[in-house]
């Protein structure tokens, strides 16, 4: 079976498509002085258009890992998720608080689905 890979450098590939499974490199916010909630909007958009580009979409998700800079900002984060998880797709989940790449991201998710 095949491995593509999509915007690839030297540490990482953004999209790797193996089979009909697709695994998406943590995405993080365009805009790290933002807040939380539109840092996650602005990552849950960065998802959609990669698994666009990937031949899937958001109710093929099949895991997905969030990574948060504080657990306090759980709820809010929630509050884009819920809205953007189509009822009857969610997907198995894990949400853990760590320290991200730089202080200023607040949110950061990778994503497993299929094609």
């Amino acid at each position: 079976m095949s491995i593509e890979r999509f915007h690839t450098n030297q540490r990482m590939s953004q999209i790797v498509i193996h089979g009909d499974t697709v695994y998406l490199a943590g995405q993080v916010a365009k805009d790290a002085s933002a807040d939380i909630k539109t840092q996650t909007q602005q990552v849950l958009d960065k998802v959609d258009a990669l698994l666009a580009e990937a031949g899937s979409d958001k109710s093929k998700i099949l895991s997905a890992q969030i990574w948060v800079a504080n657990i306090g900002h759980f709820a809010q984060m929630n509050e884009v998720w819920d809205t953007w998880v189509a009822e009857g797709n969610a997907p198995t989940r894990a949400c853990i608080e760590a320290r991200l790449a730089t202080p200023d991201l607040l949110v950061e998710v990778g994503i497993t689905a299929a094609k």
